[in-house]
């Protein structure tokens, strides 16, 4: 009796599809998640590696900050001592030290310390901030009065009371000003100029 030939086409006289052996099922399936591991720890690995950059630099900005400013406390004090050389000085009636050769040379010589004083703070990035005729900018100055006068804009600085102090590009003392009023309008900043410098106190440090 003759046998009947397999017949190994599907439905329709296609043939059929072999089906994959289950070694190669795990396979596949162990490197899809092999793969899938890999990308999740690169992608950890480079966000490490991102917020390690980002403490560096932070590190490093907070240290130059700490250079800048470590002397405030300090430079504060010695800038109110210094206030003592220009109280002195001002109280010399103009004219007297011509005529009287001793108080010349004291005045002379209270000049020259509070100039060496002033120098040797700007070499510590500390300078003297004197706005005469600026106009007024709250984050430089405090106004301790105000003014009638209608020969200069409203909102300029008309007279000094106590000079201030920057320390860096940050406010250190502000300046004890008076400040006018009555007078035309100040003119808008042109386009361009720089904005307000020292916003911010300086650290107490």
């Amino acid at each position: 009796m003759t046998s009947t030939p397999h017949d190994d086409s599907a439905p329709g006289g296609e043939p059929r599809e072999e089906a994959a052996p289950q070694g190669q099922t795990h396979a596949d399936d162990l490197i899809a998640q092999l793969r899938a591991e890999s990308a999740d720890l690169k992608d950890r690995l480079l966000r490490a590696h991102a917020e390690m950059e980002n403490i560096r630099k932070r590190s490093e900005r907070e240290k130059e900050e700490t250079a800048k400013y470590a002397v405030t406390r300090f430079a504060r004090d010695i800038v109110n001592v210094g206030d003592n050389f220009q109280r002195a000085i001002d109280a010399v009636p103009p004219g007297a030290a011509e005529q009287d050769a001793a108080l010349k040379s004291f005045l002379d010589g209270v000049t020259m310390t509070e100039r060496e004083l002033l120098n040797v703070l700007e070499r510590h990035g500390i300078r003297r901030v004197h706005p005469l005729n600026e106009p007024f900018n709250p984050h430089l100055h405090q106004a301790v009065m105000e003014i009638q006068r209608t020969d200069v804009p409203s909102g300029t600085i008309v007279q000094i009371f106590q000079a201030g102090f920057m320390i860096e590009d940050r406010v250190l003392r502000p300046a004890m000003v008076a400040v006018s009023k009555g007078g035309p309008k100040q003119a808008p900043p042109s386009e361009g100029s720089p904005g307000p410098s020292g916003a911010g106190p300086a650290n107490e440090n």
